[in-house]
């Protein structure tokens, strides 16, 4: 009897070591689960490869107003960027009679969007700089006479031949201008330093702007290293864009004029949100001035949420934590927009 007590009684204790084991084993693995949940947004790298010489050349040509044939403008004087890279104006860029103009996105970041334009047309950055060098409304230059002028220049025929091996050729302008669009990043944000573990990077008020970010849906369309460029969407989900002052020739419809594919009228890129405190105005029209109304416009429109001011102010911290650095400074935050 005793022999059977002892047995008994050590199944039972064994029976509760391994039922505690189990419990203090399945805690430790919830935790280091949710330790591990991957957030739906990537930091930034703090840098990228990229052929210093090459994009020095780059930068000189983005700079340079003989790329259009008026030698009038260049490349950043609708790519600023000492503000962001975009002009703070609405509907900034040239248009013909028969296509309406658009909200100039910003430069900065480029390289990690998978589509470029707001309509997606382009997704290489040198087809997007021959678009822009040859198109009738921006540049408006042909390659014999843009190629004459930089061949005249000593300096440029002597770094190109440094840098290439060749005189200067369609194909080696059009991979400086990109070699120099792509260096510009603006890495270690705010959030960047939270998503790599630093927790006290953002105010306990940013921390709940995200976290509504996430759960309300705009993680859906943003996110991402870009947070967003990735994707399409239709602008008008679940409410109809408000109308807006004629000041366009023509409707605008988006990625249709592209595919001609019918479900495609009225989509557009997903921008990307970084620097979006940098960047105003809003959308491919440029219809909000301000994060408030840009972040009350996506909800109603596209998630068919009405959020209340504490909710958008909320997210409109979170969105100013995304201002990364450019030359080691914080990109400057637009506090007006010009018409």
């Amino acid at each position: 009897m005793r022999k059977r007590s002892v047995t008994d009684a050590s199944r039972h204790y064994l029976a509760a070591g391994l039922a505690l084991y189990a419990g203090v084993a399945l805690a430790i693995l919830s935790r280091v689960a949710a330790a591990q949940v991957p957030e739906p947004i990537a930091p930034l790298p703090l840098t990228i490869v990229v052929n210093s010489a090459r994009a020095s050349i780059g930068e000189r040509l983005f700079h340079d107003v003989r790329l259009a044939r008026d030698n009038a403008h260049s490349c950043a004087t609708c790519h600023p960027l000492a503000q962001g890279g975009a002009q703070p104006r609405p509907r900034a860029s040239a248009a013909s009679d028969t296509a309406p103009p658009r909200d100039i996105p910003t430069i900065f970041n480029v390289g990690f969007n998978f589509f470029l334009n707001w309509d997606g047309a382009i997704n290489t950055l040198e087809a997007h700089a021959e678009a822009v060098l040859l198109s009738p409304n921006v540049m408006n230059t042909t390659w014999p006479e843009l190629l004459a002028k930089l061949r005249a220049d000593s300096d440029y025929v002597g770094d190109f031949r440094a840098a290439y091996g060749q005189p200067v050729t369609r194909d080696n302008v059009l991979d400086a201008l990109a070699s120099f669009e792509r260096s510009l990043i603006t890495p270690n944000s705010r959030f960047d330093r939270y998503l790599r573990g630093e927790r006290d990077a953002l105010t306990p008020a940013e921390q709940q702007g995200y976290q509504l970010f996430k759960s309300y849906g705009c993680i859906a369309c943003h996110q991402g290293t870009n947070i967003g460029g990735n994707l399409f969407q239709k602008f008008g989900v679940f409410e109809a864009p408000d109308a807006l002052p004629p000041l366009t020739r023509a409707i605008d419809l988006g990625r249709y004029e592209v595919t001609r594919v019918p479900r495609d009228r009225a989509v557009f890129r997903v921008p990307s949100l970084r620097n979006v405190a940098a960047t105003a105005p809003y959308f491919h029209d440029g219809r909000a001035a301000t994060l408030e109304v840009a972040v009350d416009t996506m909800a109603r429109m596209q998630l068919g949420r009405r959020l209340t001011e504490g909710e958008i102010g909320f997210i409109v911290r979170f969105l100013h934590t995304l201002t990364g650095e450019w030359h080691g400074k914080p990109l400057p935050v637009v506090t007006s927009v010009t018409e």
